[in-house]
């Protein structure tokens, strides 16, 4: 079959014990650099909360607690469960991690020697624990990718839903699987004696059919990935539980009034103190554009707003100045089989423009039109009118809520995804709007920002 000469060996009883001890070393190192990491910030946070050698010796004393207090909320093995799992997506986690392991310390250092630990050193060791571990898990994450072997993974499926996944693992490569090469083939038992995971994706599945795989994973300690055929508007919520079974909530009203009231300021603070930081780096940037090129530092264009409505874009210019004019000989907006373009290698980017565009600092001026109230910090990207015109009725959806400086395309792939795929995260976003996505969309931002990919 075609998984045998994407693994280099057949699939046979001869090569299970070094596949098995593979897959279990390469999760055990994820498990113990992830412990590392909270070992150090755990030791951090000691140092922090003691005020005297004394207080140092007895509150280290209490690291393994720290640790099993971390695999009691989980911290360890959600990755083994999770197709994909990033370190921002622990930041609640964390948070309780360090406030609990700080709380024990608070309780059992004053029946030590050293005595109480004092509430500012103990805030400040809180923060110092989640800030740390945060970090920390993070780079134990990244050096744990190079170190080890992507997962051997086998999509079953046909049709769109199995295509979808198998994008996901190309713009996604810190989930860390690799796709056997051509269709896999044979039975299901041969194919989890020789893959490291296996993805169900098929719009019709039975439930007998998800069992009997279930129970074959199990059976050779293969993981496993059902994507469920319901997505977009059909797509879930939450996963809740009526005793055994599995109910799936679907909100289905608007926002309240308290929660745009709480993202308009969010958006004003955040906005204005982001031009305050900002403000000594905005006379460089122009100055870097004005020696490379001729023309107005700033570039403005009409966009389409919240319910269409046009406002005018403010951005660094990354373009000749006569960009506009020049726009026909790279792009016919009445020949486009959909309504955007993205272009990774327009002519019209000069040699500033695109690191600016690379590290997306060319969208600073936007933060007054966020003042202004026309757009939000987080939010699908403003279209330009000529295109929203040829929107079809399904994809006006975007309109409803204010376009945003960042937002969900630009953490989930940018320039590099379809205008479908672009749809798709949009719409998840428009129809879940809180402000612990929008503080989540804006911490993927950086460092999608500093890596640069998809940055047209």
């Amino acid at each position: 079959m075609q998984a045998q000469s994407a693994n280099g060996a057949g699939g046979g009883n001869a090569v299970r014990p070094a596949r098995d001890q593979t897959r279990f070393w390469r999760d055990a190192l994820r498990r113990r650099l992830l412990a590392l990491a909270d070992m150090i910030a755990a030791t951090a946070a000691c140092v922090v909360v003691a005020a005297t050698a004394a207080d140092a010796f007895w509150a280290l004393a209490l690291l393994p607690a720290w640790i099993l207090i971390a695999k009691l909320i989980g911290l360890y093995d959600r990755d083994h469960a999770a197709i994909r799992h990033l370190t921002i997506d622990e930041v609640p986690a964390l948070a309780a991690w360090a406030g609990a392991s700080v709380a024990l310390l608070a309780f059992v250092l004053p029946h030590t020697p050293a005595g109480e630990a004092e509430p500012d050193r103990a805030a400040l060791a809180w923060v110092t624990a989640a800030v740390l571990a945060l970090a920390l898990r993070s780079a134990a994450r990244w050096a744990w990718r190079r170190m080890t072997a992507p997962e051997l993974t086998a999509v079953l499926g046909a049709g769109d839903l199995a295509e979808m996944i198998r994008r996901k693992l190309e713009l996604f490569p810190d989930m860390h699987l690799r796709l056997i090469e051509g269709e896999p083939g044979g039975s299901f038992e041969e194919l989890t004696a020789e893959v490291d995971r296996v993805i169900f994706a098929s719009d019709r599945m039975e439930p007998g059919e998800v069992g009997g795989l279930v129970v074959l994973c199990r059976d050779h300690q293969v993981k496993l990935s059902v994507i469920s055929p319901l997505h977009g508007r059909a797509g879930p919520v939450r996963l809740s539980r009526v005793a055994d079974l599995p109910v799936l909530e679907y909100e289905t009203w608007d926002p309240s009034r308290s929660t745009a009231l709480i993202k308009r300021t969010f958006d004003i603070v955040v906005a204005a103190g982001g031009l305050l930081i900002t403000t000594p780096l905005l006379p460089l940037i122009a100055l870097a554009i004005g020696l490379d090129t001729r023309g107005p530092v700033l570039f403005s264009q009409r966009r389409a707003g919240i319910d269409g409505r046009p406002f005018t874009m403010h951005k660094f210019r990354t373009m000749v100045a006569d960009a506009e004019q020049r726009l026909g000989d790279v792009v016919r907006l009445d020949e486009l089989r959909e309504p955007v373009f993205k272009l990774s290698d327009d002519p019209r980017v000069t040699r500033v423009g695109r690191i600016l565009r690379r590290l997306s600092l060319d969208e600073l001026p936007q933060l007054w039109n966020v003042l202004r109230g026309e757009m939000s910090i987080v939010g699908p990207r403003p279209e330009q009118i000529e295109l929203v015109e040829r929107y079809r009725p399904e994809h006006r959806f975007r309109l409803s809520v204010k376009p945003g400086i960042t937002g969900p395309m630009q953490v989930f792939g940018r320039g590099d995804l379809s205008f479908h795929e672009r749809l798709a995260v949009e719409l998840d976003y428009i129809e879940n709007l809180s402000l612990a996505r929008d503080l989540r969309i804006i911490a993927e931002t950086v460092p999608v920002a500093l890596k640069g990919s998809g940055a047209y």
